[in-house]
């Protein structure tokens, strides 16, 4: 089974650096449109901005939902201050220490963008004698914006207001012995993910026994996602970030199998047939229960879809801050993926 690398890699490269926090997807929606028609797949656009690709399949009498998401973390203008500093409220939950000194770009209402850094309110070592041991958190840091500005009243006569979105820059970058090392690789590693999956099978001719659905979740990030399905998907599972830490045995090299997280247990059937297959296909792989998380297999089931549920992905390393997996984590999932839906 050959996964094209290349492929995979640098479509990742590509839209990780697309931005995206929950609320502003608008334009990663897009790209993934432009990628969907290169191989004359159904593209449609949910009335709240999900994005749902269609792999017709053998049988469709039954249909496989497979769930990504392209949110991202991220900061929105929650104020300005007399001195023109921007005062910020979290889109998600990153870690805010991670984010002290981060470059990061202000997206007005109008379609302007304006650099800027993220900075702990004790910023200078040679001035504040807390600029160490401060905490990093919204209500102790701003946004500096690279921008002549000295009052509240410049930043507004640039057309930045409230509500405005801050993305923080992710830095990504590919080496040469495969590892992949960016902020947000929760989730959009597992939309090339994804497009590797639709390339195998595009390029092999193959046809997937059932039909296929795939949502690309554009609020997951906040917690509803895919928390809405087409009536016509009958299991979900979502394609999300492996853990890796304390108390579990997946790392990056591997595709992670979630037997429950903090929403439960996933469907016994369906984590039984994962682990079955990548056992048989000899693909390296960890059963983990992961302590902190909810995906949008969560959302879908508690928004009230009658619908059975998974949760795989490739081991993410240092989530919610500077995160990184390998390719072989990415290929395992991919392969898995192929071994489910044939």
């Amino acid at each position: 089974m050959e996964i094209n690398k290349e492929y995979v890699l640098n479509l990742a490269k590509e839209i990780l650096t697309i931005h995206s926090p929950s609320g502003y997807c608008k334009n990663i929606i897009a790209r993934i449109e432009e990628e969907t028609n290169k191989y004359n797949l159904k593209f449609e656009t949910s009335k709240k901005g999900n994005g749902i690709i269609t792999i017709p399949g053998q049988d469709d009498s039954y249909t496989v939902g497979l769930s990504v998401h392209v949110d991202t973390l991220g900061a929105m203008v929650r104020s300005i201050s007399g001195s023109g500093e921007i005062k910020f409220t979290s889109i998600g939950g990153p870690i805010w220490a991670t984010v002290d000194g981060e470059y990061c770009t202000v997206v007005t209402r109008e379609g302007k963008e304006f650099t800027g850094t993220f900075l702990s309110t004790s910023p200078a070592a040679h001035v504040h004698r807390d600029s160490a041991t401060k905490d990093r958190k919204p209500e102790t840091m701003y946004v500096r914006l690279d921008e002549v500005v000295k009052s509240k009243q410049d930043v507004l006569d640039l057309g930045i207001g409230v509500g405005d979105f801050i993305c923080i820059d992710t830095k990504t970058q590919v080496t040469n012995n495969g590892f992949v090392k960016s902020r947000f690789l929760d989730d959009k590693i597992n939309v090339a993910s994804i497009f590797g999956l639709i390339e195998y099978l595009d390029t092999n001719n193959i046809k997937p026994k059932h039909n296929i659905k795939v949502i690309i979740s554009t609020f997951e990030e906040v917690g509803h996602g895919s928390s809405h399905l087409p009536s016509d998907i009958d299991e979900l599972i979502a394609i999300d970030m492996g853990c890796v830490g304390d108390d579990l045995t997946c790392t990056e090299y591997d595709v992670s199998i979630c037997a429950k997280d903090s929403s439960g247990p996933y469907d016994y059937d369906m984590v039984s047939k994962f682990i079955e297959l990548a056992k048989a296909g000899e693909i390296k792989h960890a059963v983990d229960i992961y302590p902190f998380y909810g995906s949008d297999v969560s959302a879908a089931l508690r928004g009230g879809n009658d619908i059975k549920g998974a949760l795989i992905g490739p081991g993410v390393h240092a989530s919610h801050g500077m995160e990184r997996t390998h390719y072989s984590g990415i290929e395992a999932t991919i392969k898995l993926l192929i071994e489910y839906i044939k």
